[in-house]
């Protein structure tokens, strides 16, 4: 029985002072959630923050990227020990956002990937679709290829050893969601690629639906079997939302 994980992308978003009270509203919720992983990934500058306010509470915390590299002269990177100096358990790899933005390929997403597990940290692995890609009949080749790329550098052992985010691109940020259906077929077929390098990886490694999951949507898709938790961009932000969430994932 994998367990529900609902981890939350602030993305760049927030304050010193609205961190505080999204972390105060989350805490005095959290009590309600007991089945749930629950993790919150912030920007990396509130990390200090966000450790000090979750230390010893229910909820873990990530980064949203990590560099490649260990150490050096990398200038506005940061490394996955820095993360882990912070209590970090989590770190994004591969959202669509860097790959888009920052000309992330499926190699440079692998390499952090192994990067990330080299010190110790959990990765929430992002693949996904856009809109184009699926109309066009090359959703799975495309889905194929960043899977993949992470079991050809790291082994599909280190894989399980992650956690994997759908995130359809065309749902990220646009208010669409893909139906229950939809959503399920898609982490049915995540779950079968991977089975075919490891059944027993495809069958404990937790799969999230990342795109644009909210209180209103969340029973209906976390209810499918292969669905086992969200990504959560911006109901991650509004701790009524996000307690929702949550408990939606108990069910």
């Amino acid at each position: 029985m994998r367990q529900p994980l609902v981890a939350g992308n602030w993305k760049m978003n927030g304050s010193r002072d609205s961190v505080k009270a999204l972390l105060d509203g989350l805490k005095a919720g959290i009590g309600d959630v007991t089945t749930a992983e629950v993790a919150v990934c912030s920007p990396h500058i509130f990390l200090g923050d966000v450790q000090s306010q979750l230390d010893g509470s229910a909820i873990a915390w990530g980064g949203q990227d990590v560099s490649v590299h260990d150490s050096g002269a990398f200038t506005g990177e940061t490394a996955g020990s820095m993360l882990g100096d912070y209590g970090c358990k989590f770190v994004i790899i591969g959202h669509s956002e860097r790959r888009q933005y920052h000309g992330e390929t499926n190699q440079v997403v692998a390499d952090k990937f192994a990067a990330a597990r080299k010190a110790g940290l959990i990765p929430l692995f992002c693949i996904g679709e856009t809109l184009e890609e699926r109309e066009g009949g090359t959703m799975e080749d495309v889905l194929a290829g960043q899977i993949d790329a992470v079991i050809e550098t790291c082994g599909v052992d280190m894989l399980g050893e992650g956690v994997i985010a759908y995130e359809p691109v065309w749902a990220i940020g646009t208010g669409k969601t893909a139906t229950p259906e939809q959503a399920q077929d898609v982490h049915a077929w995540i779950r079968a690629r991977v089975a075919k390098s490891s059944a027993e990886v495809a069958e404990k490694i937790q799969i999230l639906y990342g795109g644009s999951m909210n209180p209103g949507n969340a029973a209906d898709l976390l209810a499918q079997p292969d669905i086992d938790g969200g990504l959560i961009g911006g109901a991650s932000l509004k701790p009524a939302d996000f307690l929702a969430v949550c408990t939606a994932a108990n069910a």
